[in-house]
């Protein structure tokens, strides 16, 4: 019966846990983010390219009672501000540093999904003290050949409309069913936004000018999971191998079925795989 709650029913779920919506100020720009919870123990969530704070709304109400969780939107995405500037791998890790110090977040528990991955172990390579535990779901950074799923998100983010992000989606979801209405509408709106595309190109072509973080991932001694989906068709699983044989204290976990967010398709078997890790079960 878990399995099978309403997006209705999650949504009294988020409300109940009092999810509060915050601004703040970085270099001039205004950057969003959710909160939740009032745990001394400080979770933060990093969402992927294109994406917003909302894309973890599945999983905010079941990691909420055992930590405090802080979700932003990353600079150039969701509804912070987006400035002319180069989004770069660095920039973004940057960034993170600076939302920390902003919210005065100390040794966080950190969970980076795709582009949020590679941010997160960009962070933690720089800053390897500073991070309690690390989750990467999905993450980029090794992967330098597109697929036709990351192709065809590329468009819809380029020409925002229903359909295109409807079967963009659709095949990042790898699982043959459908999205759920809601996730599609933000999308668009959100790539309709002023510089909204400027930020998304610019970061696909940070992203591709970057180089390989497999060797960043060796000087990660925090201990770290790796969640993967088996049908992920945007980073294919087989790049898995590199993060987990490179990062020293590193476990692997497969969600069989699931596609490119984990999270979003099977919300509480992430939750229950996230929240034994974090905790040391």
């Amino acid at each position: 019966m878990i399995a099978k709650l309403t997006n209705a029913y999650l949504v009294s779920i988020i409300e109940a846990k009092m999810v509060e919506e915050k601004f703040l100020q970085i270099d001039g720009n205004k950057i969003r983010y959710l909160e939740s919870g009032d745990s001394k123990k400080t979770l933060v969530l990093v969402h992927g390219l294109g994406a917003s704070a909302e894309r973890w709304n599945q999983v905010i109400p079941l990691l909420a009672d055992d930590f405090r969780i802080v979700v932003p939107d990353l600079i150039g995405f969701g509804y912070s501000d987006k400035p002319l500037v180069d989004y770069t791998p660095e920039f973004f890790s940057e960034f993170l540093e600076k939302f920390f110090d902003e919210t005065g977040i100390k040794r966080p528990y950190l969970i980076g999904s795709s582009l949020g991955g590679q941010i997160s172990a960009e962070y933690v390579t720089s800053h390897p003290e500073d991070v309690e535990k690390l989750i990467l779901v999905s993450p980029a950074g090794v992967m330098k050949q597109s697929t036709p799923a990351l192709d065809a998100y590329i468009m819809a983010a380029l020409y925002p409309s229903e359909q295109s992000a409807k079967n963009a989606f659709e095949m990042m979801e790898g699982s043959g069913k459908a999205v759920n209405e809601e996730i599609v509408a933000g999308f668009v709106k959100r790539m309709q936004l002023p510089n909204a595309k400027l930020a998304f190109m610019s970061t696909v072509l940070g992203l591709k000018n970057s180089d390989s973080i497999t060797i960043k991932l060796q000087t990660i001694s925090t201990p770290t999971l790796i969640i993967w989906g088996s049908k992920d068709p945007v980073i294919p699983i087989i790049h898995a191998d590199i993060f987990v044989s490179a990062i020293q204290d590193c476990r692997f976990f497969r969600m069989d079925g699931c596609g490119h967010t984990p999270y979003v398709q099977d919300p509480h078997t992430f939750s229950s795989k996230v929240l034994k890790f974090l905790n040391g079960i």
